[in-house]
């Protein structure tokens, strides 16, 4: 059995990440597993821990930084976010596509780790339409949109360290050309 392939999306808060998610993970032909991420912070209204994210507290995930447990993780607005390792090295020993939806720090953390790893960086057609995105949310106080507005400004400025770059102006369009992408590297086409 071939070990499946770990796949990064990312892209700045509010460009679609979690909406072409959806997508891909319907189509069956991919053998997408989605990797849930552990976060310090508090659940959203409708998030259920282990399925959206395994919500711990901050003296448990600093526990697993110090033993080296976390493919990635990173620290945004006071709250920590990361990746299991143990639980991604088993799913891809399985033959499954991992599919990571992280920041862009978080990324950078697994393409050294795992330098085979597909990295697709999700763009917005204009920062305006991402930042009416994030508005349109209504879920964080203004200080909070202002700080993830700030922070992707300076990620669009990290599209040349991934392999692919793909515009989010309509979620399906999106998820059809990641799935494209996907598939391609399944049937070993691309030599990396």
């Amino acid at each position: 059995m071939n070990k499946g392939l770990l796949i990064i999306i990312s892209g700045p808060s509010g460009v679609g990440k979690g909406t072409i998610r959806s997508f891909l993970m319907n189509d069956e032909l991919l053998k997408l597993v989605y990797s849930i991420s552990m976060t310090t912070r508090t659940p959203r209204e409708g998030e259920v821990n282990g399925k959206d994210y395994i919500f711990t507290s901050k003296e448990k995930f600093e526990q697993a930084i110090g033993q080296g447990e976390l493919l990635e993780w990173a620290e945004f607005v006071g709250n920590y976010y990361g990746t299991p390792l143990s639980v991604v090295e088993d799913l891809r020993n399985q033959g499954k596509n991992v599919l990571l939806e992280i920041e862009v720090q978080g990324a950078m953390q697994v393409r050294e780790k795992c330098p085979d790893a597909l990295s697709i960086f999700i763009i917005p057609p204009n920062m305006e339409e991402l930042e009416k995105r994030i508005r349109g949310r209504h879920s964080e106080a203004e200080e909070i949109v202002q700080q993830r507005l700030a922070k992707a400004a300076g990620e669009m400025k990290m599209i040349k360290d991934y392999k692919y770059v793909v515009c989010n102006d309509d979620p399906q369009l999106a998820a059809d050309m990641i799935a494209l992408i996907i598939k391609r590297h399944m049937l070993n086409d691309i030599q990396e």
